[in-house]
């Protein structure tokens, strides 16, 4: 019976459930976000957001413990020194896991696990600002003394190369 056992063993044995999270967890903090089913992006997320936690406090003491679930010195590195200071201020919910929807082979529910603040493309959709109707208007009249001004710069560009075009040829010569 297995009264309340709540993890999920991914069809694996231990050893092998081991290894397979401490690799994607390696990759998850290398690359910053990566595609897989959706129960193990749930699994590994369980397994990557105590490790985020530990790297907050850069100790030696806390260094050896990520090593020993990781076993990869360039994913330390990187998770105490990039990772670590743009989630030094969250505090919590590291990742984020998008559905993707399923796969066609075999029609596993596919997702991508990302790590929050690294997602370029959601933080500029947060810094967009809504306009207003009179901000449009300003911004046309604004835009009209930029434009006249490339025309009133145009004829001194063309200029420049016809004056340096005799000089190539004398030298030339």
């Amino acid at each position: 019976m297995r009264h309340n056992k709540k993890f999920n063993h991914l069809g694996r044995k231990h050893s092998h459930r081991k290894a397979m999270l401490a690799n994607m967890a390696i990759s998850l903090i290398m690359h910053k976000r990566i595609t897989t089913t959706l129960p193990k992006a749930k699994a590994l997320r369980v397994y990557v957001e105590p490790l985020i936690t530990k790297s907050k406090e850069d100790t030696t003491h806390s260094r050896r413990v990520v090593f020993s679930y990781l076993q990869n010195k360039y994913a330390i590195t990187e998770l105490f020194s990039t990772v670590a200071t743009k989630v030094a201020d969250r505090p919590g919910g590291y990742t984020r896991i998008i559905k993707l929807g399923r796969r066609p082979s075999d029609d596993a529910e596919m997702a991508f696990i990302e790590l929050v603040d690294f997602d370029e493309n959601m933080a500029k959709t947060e810094a967009k600002k809504t306009r207003t109707r009179r901000s449009r208007k300003s911004a046309s009249k604004a835009e009209a003394p930029a434009a006249e001004a490339p025309k009133a710069e145009a004829p001194a560009e063309v200029e420049a190369p016809a004056e340096e075009a005799p000089a190539t040829e004398a030298s030339a010569e």
